[in-house]
C-alpha cells in the first residue's frame, strides 16, 4: 500500500500475450534481469531506450514499496568485440573495458541508477561451464569437435515465447547451416577456440561461451532459478530470449521468468537504429545539444511497447517541456521562500489535501503497464494547477506541498531530482542577487544592470515581479 492505494500493478507479459496482475513470487521482493550492452563501441540512443524504460520500472517498483534486485549485464566477450579488437590491434579486454566505462558514463548522465549487480560475462565463465556440463549430462546438449550445441528437440517448450514452432524455424533455416548440428535450430553453448581468440579451459575443450548462455548463468547465480521479470528489446525475443528459456528450464526444470517485458525499437527514418547498420546516434553527442533529462523525457513520452522514430523536433519539444518543469520548480521555491508567512485557510488546506488525487492518478496510470506517457501528462497537469492556484498572497504551505509532490512524482520517472538540487543558488550567486536588490533600492541602475548581466552569463535569468525577484536557469 502507498498512501492507502491498493497494489494493482499490471504488466503486458510477452509470454502470455496479455496484461496480467503483477505479484512477486517472494512478498516484498522483485527480481529483475535486463539484457545489457555488448561493449565493442559506444552505445546508441536506441540501446539506451530499454535502459531508461526499465530504470523507470525499477524506480516505480521501489516507489511502490518493493525491494528490487536488479541485474543489468555487460557482454564483454563476443564475435563483434573480437573483430573490433583485431581491427584496432588491441586485446578484447582493453576494448571491452573502454566501452564498458563509456556505457556507464552515458548511463549515469542519463539518470540511470546503477543496478544491484552489473556482471560481466567473463566473470561468470565457471558458472557457464557448469551449466553447459549440466545440460550435456541431462541430454539437452551435445559436443561436436569441441563445440557444444543445445538440442532444441530435447526441450518440448521451444518456441513458446516467440510463438514459433521448430518445424517452421527449421523450414526457414539457411542452406549453409552448420551440417554438424543435429537440427538447424540448435544453437551454440560453447565455441571451440580459433586462432587469436580469447579462450578458457573446459571439459570438452578450450574455447569461449556462446552469447545466449551468459544470461542464463548470471541469472541463476545472482537471482535464482525463477525470476519475476526478464526484460529487453523486442529484437531479443528470438532467438536470444527463446534460447535463454530453453537452456535455463532444461537445466533447472523450473520456469525461468514469470513475466517477460519487451520494449519496441527506436527507429531512424523507418529502419531500426543499429550499430551494425551504421545508422546510430550516440547519447554523448546528443547531450552536447540537449539536456540529458530532456532526452530522458523524450524517451518516456511514448509507451514502451510503441515504436519510436528518432525526431529532433520532438526532442526540441521535450527540452521545452523540461524547461516548463524547471520553471515551475523555481517558481514554487520562490513562492515558498518569499510569500509572507501565515497559516493556511480552510480553503487552502482543502486544496492541499486535494493534491493527493494527482498521486492517485499517477499511480493508477503507471500501474497500467508502466504508462510513462500518461504519467508525464499528469505531471504537467499538476504544474498547471499549481501555477494557476498559488499566487503571491497564498500561504507558503501551498507552494511547499505542490513542490514536494512535483519532485516526488518526477523522481519516479528519473526527472527533477537532479534539477531540484541544481536549482539551489550557491552563496556567491545569492550574494549577487542581494547586492542587485540593494542597488535597485538606491536607484543605482548601472550596478543593478551589470549584476543582472553577470548572472545571465552564468545562466541565471532574473524576473522582477510584484512579489519579489524570481529566477530560473536558462
Amino acid at each position: 500500500m502507498l498512501g492507502g492505494i491498493a497494489m494493482t500493478i499490471r504488466f503486458y507479459n510477452t509470454l502470455t500475450r496479455s496484461k496480467e496482475e503483477f505479484v512477486p513470487a517472494k512478498p516484498g521482493v522483485v527480481t529483475v534481469y535486463v539484457c545489457g550492452p555488448t561493449v565493442y563501441n559506444f552505445a546508441s540512443i536506441g540501446n539506451f531506450r530499454p535502459a531508461i524504460i526499465f530504470d523507470v520500472l525499477r524506480r516505480y517498483l521501489e516507489y511502490r514499496g518493493f525491494e528490487v534486485r536488479y541485474v543489468h549485464n555487460i557482454t564483454d566477450v563476443e564475435d563483434k568485440i573480437i573483430r573490433r579488437a583485431a581491427e584496432e590491434g588491441i586485446s578484447t579486454e582493453e576494448l571491452s573495458a573502454r566501452y564498458a566505462v563509456a556505457y556507464a558514463e552515458d548511463a549515469a548522465a542519463l539518470g540511470i541508477e546503477p543496478p544491484t549487480y552489473a556482471p560481466k560475462a567473463t566473470e561468470f565463465i565457471p558458472q557457464m561451464i557448469d551449466l553447459i556440463q549440466g545440460l550435456i549430462d541431462r541430454g539437452h546438449a551435445y559436443v561436436v569437435d569441441g563445440d557444444v550445441y543445445f538440442d532444441t528437440h530435447s526441450f518440448p517448450g521451444y518456441g513458446k515465447l516467440s510463438r514459433q514452432s521448430l518445424e517452421h524455424l527449421e523450414a526457414g533455416a539457411r542452406v549453409d547451416i552448420d551440417e554438424r548440428k543435429r537440427h538447424p535450430a540448435d544453437f551454440a553453448l560453447w565455441k571451440s577456440q580459433k586462432p587469436g581468440e580469447p579462450a578458457w579451459e573446459a571439459p570438452w575443450g578450450k574455447g569461449r561461451p556462446g552469447w545466449h548462455i551468459e544470461c542464463s548463468a548470471m541469472t541463476l547465480a545472482l537471482l535464482g532459478p525463477t525470476i519475476d521479470i526478464h526484460a529487453g528489446g523486442t529484437d531479443l525475443i528470438f532467438p536470444h530470449h527463446e534460447n535463454e528459456i530453453a537452456q535455463s528450464e532444461a537445466f533447472t526444470g523450473q520456469p525461468f521468468a514469470r513475466f517477460w517485458l519487451h520494449n519496441e525499437m527506436l527507429n531512424l527514418e523507418g529502419e531500426k537504429m543499429s550499430k551494425s547498420l551504421g545508422n546510430t546516434i550516440i547519447p554523448r553527442e546528443m547531450m552536447k545539444h540537449y539536456p540529458a533529462e530532456a532526452i530522458r523525457l523524450y524517451m518516456l513520452s511514448s509507451h514502451y511497447r510503441s515504436s519510436m522514430t528518432y525526431n529532433p523536433g520532438q526532442l526540441d519539444q521535450a527540452r521545452a517541456a523540461l524547461g516548463r518543469l524547471y520553471n515551475s520548480v523555481a517558481a514554487l521555491q520562490h513562492k515558498q521562500a518569499n510569500t509572507p508567512q501565515r497559516p493556511a485557510t480552510a480553503e487552502e488546506e482543502e486544496w492541499m489535501a486535494g493534491l493527493a488525487t494527482f498521486r492517485t492518478r499517477f499511480i493508477e496510470t503507471m500501474d497500467d503497464d508502466l504508462n510513462t506517457a500518461g504519467a508525464l501528462g499528469i505531471l504537467f497537469e499538476l504544474v498547471r494547477e499549481a501555477n494557476g492556484r498559488i499566487g503571491a498572497a497564498s500561504a507558503p504551505a501551498m507552494a511547499q506541498a505542490a513542490l514536494k509532490l512535483l519532485v516526488e512524482l518526477g523522481g519516479v520517472l528519473g526527472l527533477l531530482g537532479k534539477a531540484f538540487r541544481e536549482e539551489q543558488l550557491d552563496a556567491e550567486v545569492e550574494a549577487l542577487i542581494v547586492r542587485r536588490q540593494q542597488a535597485r533600492k538606491e536607484k543605482n541602475w548601472a550596478v543593478a544592470d551589470r549584476i543582472r548581466d553577470e548572472l545571465a552569463a552564468r545562466g541565471i535569468i532574473l524576473e522582477d515581479t510584484p512579489g519579489g525577484v524570481r529566477w530560473k536557469r536558462r
